[in-house]
């Protein structure tokens, strides 16, 4: 399992946590994510057997929270 952090631009409403984790929840090789509303991150422990980083970042951008930059922990 790895872990990434996602920045995207501030949420502006508590919705914005439900509809992220929902979907990228529900993403093949997902574990776990946690949304942090105050500081517009994405915290997403995932299998990167099945899924990258990218794909997420990509389903977080397509949901309209463009995200700004990602890292990957070792």
């Amino acid at each position: 399992m790895r872990t990434a952090k996602f920045e995207t631009e501030p949420f502006t409403c508590p919705s914005c946590i439900t509809k992220i984790e929902s979907v990228v929840g529900k993403m093949p090789g997902v574990e776990e994510t946690k949304v942090m509303f105050n500081s517009g991150k994405v915290k997403v422990t995932f299998d990167d057997g099945l899924v990258t980083a990218e794909a997420i970042a990509k389903a977080i951008t397509d949901l309209g929270y463009p995200v700004l930059k990602h890292k990957v922990a070792a």
